[in-house]
């Protein structure tokens, strides 16, 4: 079974002294409780697993029990350490509160009870988080499959993923286009969408988030103001809803605003969104296209490998924490804007024979970034830089 780079680093911190709770959080279907029993089947260290995925949202007894089931065990076992895990944790009403306490008498106890919760929204974690648990904690980003990953456990092209994505668990259908779309269209969007948005965050439009979903996947890589997109939604209330509501899509790994790049926060957060899904098989699970059809539409297939690229900024920058964003001036644009530790770089990608490089030219003058790169023709292949972790640039 393949193993994925975040396996080791867990294993290592597993049999570090206790210090933290282990946080491993990731949007659906991306191999954490896979990975999670990898790790058990390497360490020699006595384990409980529990997943909440069933358990009712008012369900801190259920914790509570669990967390006390973990102690029994380690006694009876007369070992001196243990580890806990549990799967969706997000889904225990205030859980970060009920786990604080619980971790705090161990640690006064000095039980050597070590934890590690996965969960899959990340939102709803990072506030539990940082409300209950400061201190307490260490968090590792499990992302959407990147290139390299799929080729090696799969064999696949970089063809191959621009369309079908970084889904392992449907990579085995992809010889059967209806059926791949039909399992990422209901096992995975719907799934994601019902379970880690409309359950556990209140949503008072939820047919008006479902559309803005499907319409962002259509536009993934364009910029479209809020304001216009009114007019394509029924009900659509106001632009601080469709914000709102594209933010919770975001943070369950599924679709994201990019900001625009102005140099201060304030005209960043202004900015019309440029909608970028996190994984392109949400885009092409939703086109009546056949991969062979779509490789044949050049402008089509454009916009496809610029969303590959742009999923593929997106999941290392939430796990190398660098900022992504756009930048437009008129008619001239850079596709995407790199910026950490003070450097910053522009990326402009061109599938095509297009050689206007204008908007490069007009952001270097306006903001002197440390690089410029243009990726596709007469540039890096784009084939080549989804097998690059985007910091190295840096």
């Amino acid at each position: 079974m393949y193993e994925r780079s975040e396996l080791q680093e867990i294993i290592n911190r597993s049999k570090e002294p206790r210090r933290f709770i282990q946080v491993l959080i990731g949007p659906r279907q991306v191999g954490k409780t896979t990975l999670i029993l990898q790790l058990i089947k390497k360490i020699t260290i006595p384990t409980l697993f529990e997943a909440a995925d069933l358990v009712p949202v008012s369900g801190s007894v259920w914790l509570e029990q669990v967390w006390e089931n973990a102690r029994f065990q380690m006694d009876r076992q007369n070992t001196n350490e243990f580890i806990l895990i549990i799967d969706e944790i997000q889904k225990i009403g205030n859980w970060s509160e009920i786990v604080k306490q619980l971790w705090d008498a161990d640690t006064r106890a000095g039980r050597n009870m070590k934890v590690i919760l996965l969960g899959s929204s990340r939102l709803l974690i990072q506030q539990g988080l940082t409300e209950s648990l400061g201190g307490r904690f260490e968090t590792t980003y499990l992302g959407h499959w990147n290139y390299t990953e799929m080729k090696d456990a799969f064999g696949w092209t970089a063809k191959q993923y621009a369309w079908f994505g970084g889904y392992p668990g449907s990579a085995s259908l992809i010889e059967d286009e209806k059926r791949w779309k039909n399992y990422v269209s209901n096992a995975l969007i719907e799934t994601s969408v019902s379970k880690d948005i409309l359950m556990l965050t209140r949503v008072d439009k939820p047919a008006l988030m479902k559309r803005l979903f499907e319409i962002g996947c259509l536009y993934s890589g364009q910029i479209v103001a809020f304001i216009k997109l009114q007019g394509q939604l029924k009900d659509a209330g106001n632009t601080t809803t469709l914000s709102h509501y594209l933010t919770l899509l975001d943070t369950a790994g599924l679709l994201g605003g990019l900001e625009k790049y102005a140099g201060d926060t304030i005209r960043k957060r202004s900015s019309s969104p440029k909608f970028q899904v996190h994984n392109t098989a949400l885009i092409s699970a939703q086109r009546n296209e056949t991969f062979d059809e779509i490789t044949q539409r050049l402008s089509d297939w454009g916009r496809i490998v610029e969303s590959a690229v742009g999923a593929h900024l997106m999941n290392f920058s939430l796990i190398e924490g660098y900022g992504l964003h756009y930048w437009r001036n008129g008619d001239k644009e850079v596709d995407f804007v790199l910026e950490k530790g003070g450097k910053l770089i522009g990326l402009e990608v061109k599938s095509g024979s297009g050689n206007n490089t204008a908007g490069m030219e007009a952001f270097k003058k306006d903001f002197n970034p440390d690089k410029v790169l243009l990726i596709g023709s007469n540039g890096l292949p784009w084939e080549e830089f989804l097998e690059i972790n985007p910091v190295q640039l840096f």
